[in-house]
């Protein structure tokens, strides 16, 4: 009776698969397949979840990838139109009906994908504690041999004690993670009052993080209430833990690289299931207004963007997330010369020596003396103060005419898609879809018209040119000229006309 009611919570948490559809097949496969069908990118409810983009890093590197997010969250990949050949082949049910089941059976792109959507990739589970003698401590995990130093200080940041719930994101080596964080009133003197503890989670990628939220947020009560009782997060990492590879560094990656193959050619970030009671991208823009296109030009240009802001961290680790949206390119190979722009998410002073070797990340901390570490970043943004020390960005600080109208046109597709869900309850597209999408559009556009100017008998870059790109011409000049050099745009030649300012 006891392993029973041990086990419960991990079942009331685990996602209910659909009821079994005629012909056989079984719930999950069915369920999964059902994702990978749909012509749309449905949600159960607007604002309450992000864009169905992700990626995933196959020994050969980052595999760029995009997804399409079901009304339960799940990531999975589109069926488009464009497949090389051999590739739709595999995606047609027709044809999956004609193969022999005592024949051999050629495994398609879609059973692959089912197959691993279905494996969890958890390499660690662990609780953490604050103790009044020893400060944040690990208290607990698995497997026992998993290198956890510093997580306890991740798991539970600086200041978390104001905050009496929260959750985290952050990187540990290789990994990502998601903590979620509890503080609860105890008559204790030996605990002054307050009990704190943080259950969290390592996984090769933040992709799917978010569905194992609520399970967290329910272990780290029941660890406040009952300390030591660990057997549902035994259980849970017997059920979800990931095998990593006998050999290698040890790196599992997000997803079968073989899986997508050349049918992929997207370059997107993964999504990230939105908490945020207003929604993340809206909460985003909100925040920052119009210094949104500030950061828009940093991230496009793989500055190294440090967000401070005091606890709870959740929120703030998800404008960390949209930070990197803002840099989504979907034109082919126009990344390659240029650093990853990758989320670091929450950080704290044990990260300085991994973030002194990043060219390019976005990161989050509640620790101010972060501030006086002007070598460590670029950019400094103390909640809606953005600033840098360097002295060939501070004219980016500026908002040119052109960002002022990009920002007003934002605005009005917002207007248009609240008024559109307000009249008539569109659920399929998203806000966060028109966010990325705006951004996405407009970074592919400058790229584009680059690329076509390069390739022109005159490969000089015109008034007219920079227009064509939505820049300003005089405003932008400098934005222009920093987007060439990064991107390795060297052969063009600049018209004496945007010199003149």
């Amino acid at each position: 009776m006891v392993e029973r009611s041990d086990r419960a919570p991990l079942l009331d948490w685990e996602e209910v698969p659909s009821a079994e559809k005629p012909g056989g097949a079984a719930p999950a496969a069915a369920h999964a397949k059902d994702r990978l069908s749909s012509p749309s990118n449905t949600r159960a409810s607007s604002g309450c979840s992000a864009p169905g983009f992700g990626w995933s890093s196959g020994p050969g590197g980052p595999t760029p990838s995009r997804s399409v997010s079901s009304s339960d969250g799940c990531s999975t990949p589109p069926m488009t139109s464009s497949n090389p050949a051999g590739t739709d082949e595999g995606l047609r049910p027709d044809k999956e009906e004609h193969l022999s089941d005592s024949g051999p059976r050629e495994v398609t792109l879609e059973d692959r994908m089912v197959k691993w959507e279905e494996k969890d990739q958890i390499v660690s589970v662990f609780v953490v504690t604050f103790n009044t003698r020893s400060g944040n401590m690990l208290e607990w995990c698995l497997p026992k041999d998993m290198d956890l130093e510093g997580v306890e200080f991740k798991a539970i940041a600086s200041g978390s004690h104001r905050v009496t719930t929260d959750f985290i994101y952050f990187r540990k080596g290789s990994y990502f993670g998601l903590a979620c964080f509890a503080n609860m009133a105890v008559e204790s003197t030996v605990e002054r009052g307050a009990r704190m503890k943080s259950v969290g989670i390592l996984s090769p990628s933040y992709t799917l993080l978010y569905r194992y939220m609520s399970f967290l947020e329910h272990q780290v009560r029941l660890q406040l209430q009952s300390p030591g009782h660990y057997s549902p997060l035994e259980a849970f990492y017997e059920d979800k833990r990931a095998l990593l590879p006998p050999s290698g560094d040890g790196v599992v990656t997000a997803c079968p690289a073989n899986a997508w193959g050349a049918a992929i050619n997207h370059s997107m970030h993964p999504e990230m299931k939105i908490t945020h009671p207003a929604g993340c991208m809206s909460q985003f823009i909100r925040f920052f207004g119009e210094q949104i296109m500030v950061l828009w030009k940093l991230a496009l240009l793989r500055r190294r963007i440090l967000i401070f802001s005091p606890p709870p961290v959740g929120v703030v680790c998800y404008r960390v997330y949209c930070c990197c949206c803002l840099a989504n390119i979907s034109i082919p190979g126009v990344s390659v010369a240029v650093p990853e722009f990758r989320p670091f998410f929450y950080v704290n002073v044990a990260d300085i020596s991994a973030l002194e070797n990043e060219l390019s990340y976005v990161a989050c901390t509640t620790e101010k003396i972060f501030e006086e570490k002007k070598d460590l970043y670029d950019v400094y943004v103390d909640n809606q103060n953005v600033k840098t020390c360097r002295d060939g960005l501070k004219p980016l600080l500026r908002l040119s005419t052109a960002d002022r109208e990009k920002y007003r046109k934002l605005t009005e597709q917002r207007q248009m898609w609240l008024y559109s869900q307000e009249e008539n309850g569109d659920c399929v597209s998203s806000e966060e879809d028109l966010f990325i999408l705006f951004f996405l559009e407009q970074n592919n556009r400058i790229f584009q018209t680059l690329s076509e100017v390069a390739g022109s008998p005159d490969p000089t870059l015109t008034q007219e040119s920079v227009r064509a790109m939505g820049l300003d011409p005089h405003g932008d000049r400098l934005f222009l000229l920093h987007l060439l050099e990064i991107y390795g745009y060297d052969t063009l030649l600049v018209s004496e006309q945007l010199c003149c300012s």
